[in-house]
């Protein structure tokens, strides 16, 4: 009989490898199944640990538990990689709608990708600054 800690590792592999191959394509998103394989992991103190000691994907477990947003050696990478892949895409497959859609989708996900570069707390920070201490919610 199969487990639930057995279950959720096994679950836990196969959203790490999507992860892993949404490192090399572009459109396949890496953060959330890393973050999901983590939360697998989470019963299993040597899967996390190992996990969290990742060359590969304790990047975005520490960002993402710390708010930092992302690096801006993974941002430039990212954007590089995402660019060079979507511009052979539309190269190789010369079709209307793939010279449409792609491009499109490349903006979407460097939409992504720079709001995801961000620090959570940033956006907090600057309307913090514009409220006075004395009257909470007026403008200074």
């Amino acid at each position: 009989m199969i487990t639930k800690s057995r279950l959720l590792l096994v679950l836990g592999f196969i959203l790490l490898g999507l992860g892993t191959i949404g490192i090399f394509l572009p459109i396949l998103p890496t953060t959330p199944f890393v973050l999901a394989a983590a939360g697998c992991f989470s019963g299993n103190k040597r899967m996390s640990a190992w996990l969290h000691k990742s060359r590969f994907f304790s990047d975005y477990i520490t960002s993402y538990k710390k708010h930092k947003g992302l690096q801006k050696s993974t941002v430039i990478k990212s954007l590089v990689f995402l660019w060079t892949m979507m511009g052979i895409s539309v190269i190789c497959m010369k079709t209307l709608w793939a010279s449409i859609c792609l491009p499109v989708i490349g903006i979407a996900v460097t939409v992504h990708i720079l709001y995801m570069a961000r620090p959570k707390n940033a956006s907090h920070r600057s309307e913090d600054r514009c409220l006075d201490d004395n009257s909470p919610g007026e403008i200074k």
